[in-house]
């Protein structure tokens, strides 16, 4: 008993961190979400699809060069167990270097860009768009505790700094200009004001030095961050460069907003969940029996959040699109529906991959993605090409879909977890879902599809009102959880005093 009451502790004191590390990050996300969902609104009604297909363009270039020399070296300083402080310089400087050298690439691959998707307006947006990598780059290293250490409420002060600059610059911008410089303006002082902050928030300073040994160790594990890091880019953005070639520039506009629209919420999810699992899973990477436990628990919190969410938007497209974003958007609706679907995939992906980081076993995520790009690209030409944007979407959803179930398999073989452990969140998700939104169905048939703003808030409501309600009928452990949550919130009269 009294050798075991150190480890009890330890679990305590790992779980109380976890939740209020989720609880910060959580509060971020939806304060980001919140401002990104109004920013989108007013830009969809100033600007044209033209528009934000030109950005598009611009970020996948820029997407690109960063992508294709990754590092890894932030996930390598997450998951070493030992003190890190010896590597910063070196992975500052290496990053530096990094910053610099894509800002100068980009400049000189800009016309090459511009010609390949015939869009020649789009070379000045990439060219300044090159400025904001290498503003990025000076960020202070010393901010990887934060996530390191679970002390997200530093990171929420962070990025809060930087998406309520990029909120207040682009709207303002756009009001003015009426044109995509809105949207670059909007990157390039949120680059700005991050790298700032960095500093101010935390106290290291990083200078030049680079440690040739401490690189080559930081990259034995980054080696396959940066091959996911590269198939990852082919999976999320591979799509949005074949419709730019293929479709155009307006096609591009439409398959980008269905794409944020309906993937918004899963990416939260995502970001959320593996910003805060991946170093909590690193503290417990050796013992298996605790990396299982906890990863069923994060594993439901996905399953109980993407689904629901996705069936609402499935159900909902066309009436979330004509309210909100107007006729202009329209030809988005199809492939809304279909990447809401993606969107869980993703949302559920994104509970399995930081596992196998945890554990030491990134090249298991790089070759699951490697299988996935092969098959999305044998999907994406022929359906493309019969049903445009729709078929893309399509060849996205299959694609994530196949594989998901090959990751499971993986992962249950892994860490010797169950199948029915596995898909019974899924399939209690499911059911939610299909019961939740049944009554919408029923009164859109009612009000003879007059759906306003007013009537998708009030369904909004009524629907998550009912998942949450049948989640915590059928599921004891949700309760608890949520009342645990609800006592260490930073928010909350409860949760101010927990340091």
């Amino acid at each position: 008993m009294i050798q075991k009451e150190p480890q009890l502790n330890e679990q305590i004191s790992l779980y109380d961190r976890v939740v209020k590390g989720g609880a910060w990050v959580f509060s971020l996300r939806m304060i980001q979400q919140i401002l990104g969902i109004v920013r989108l609104l007013i830009l969809a009604r100033i600007l044209a699809p033209h528009d934000f297909g030109l950005m598009g363009i611009a970020l996948i270039t820029m997407s690109t060069l960063e992508t294709f020399s990754q590092t890894g070296f932030q996930s390598a300083l997450i998951q070493k167990k030992e003190n890190i402080d010896a590597y910063l310089n070196t992975a500052w400087t290496y990053l530096m270097i990094r910053g610099i050298s894509l800002c100068g690439l980009l400049y000189l691959a800009a016309p090459h860009a511009a010609v390949f998707f015939s869009a020649s307006e789009a070379e000045a947006i990439m060219k300044v768009l090159g400025l904001s990598v290498m503003i990025q780059s000076c960020q202070n290293i010393g901010i990887i505790y934060f996530r390191k250490e679970l002390q997200f409420n530093k990171q929420f002060l962070y990025e809060f700094c930087g998406t309520v600059s990029d909120f207040i610059v682009a709207i303002s911008a756009a009001l003015i200009l009426r044109n995509v410089w809105a949207l670059v303006l909007g990157v390039m002082v949120r680059s700005i004001v991050t790298s700032v902050m960095s500093y101010y928030i935390h106290p290291f300073r990083p200078r030049f030095s680079f440690d040739r040994a401490k690189a080559r160790e930081l990259f034995g594990f980054g080696k396959w961050v940066f091959g996911s890091g590269i198939l990852v880019f082919l999976l999320t953005q591979g799509d949005d460069i074949f419709v730019g070639k293929m479709l155009g520039v307006a096609a591009l506009g439409f398959y980008q907003m269905a794409y944020k629209i309906s993937n918004m919420p899963a990416t939260e999810i995502t970001r959320v969940i593996s910003s805060v699992t991946f170093p909590a899973y690193s503290v417990i990477q050796r013992n298996h029996e605790r990396l299982r436990e906890a990863y069923l628990n994060v594993f439901k919190v996905s399953a109980y959040l993407s689904i629901p969410v996705a069936a609402f938007i499935f159900c909902l497209a066309p009436d979330i699109t004509h309210t909100f974003f107007g006729e202009k958007w329209v030809p988005m609706i199809p492939a809304m529906m279909i990447l809401a679907w993606w969107g869980v995939i993703r949302g559920l992906v994104g509970s399995i991959s930081p596992v196998f980081y945890a554990i030491g076993r990134p090249d298991l995520v790089t070759k699951m993605q490697f299988w996935q790009t092969i098959l999305l690209c044998a999907l994406v030409y022929p359906l493309t090409h019969y049903w445009n944007i729709t078929g893309t979407a399509t060849a996205v959803l299959v694609s994530a879909l196949v594989m998901f179930f090959i990751r499971s398999h993986v992962l249950l073989t892994t860490i010797k977890l169950e199948m029915l452990q596995f898909y019974r969140p899924i399939v209690s998700s499911l059911i939610i879902a299909a019961v939740s939104v049944l009554p919408l169905m029923v009164l859109k048939q009612l009000l003879r599809h007059t759906v306003n703003v007013y009537i998708l808030f009030l369904f909004a409501g009524i629907f998550f009102s009912m998942v949450l309600g049948l989640i915590c009928t059928t599921d004891e452990s949700v309760s608890l959880r949520l009342k645990a949550l609800y006592k260490t919130y930073p928010f909350n009269g409860e949760g101010k005093n927990v340091s």
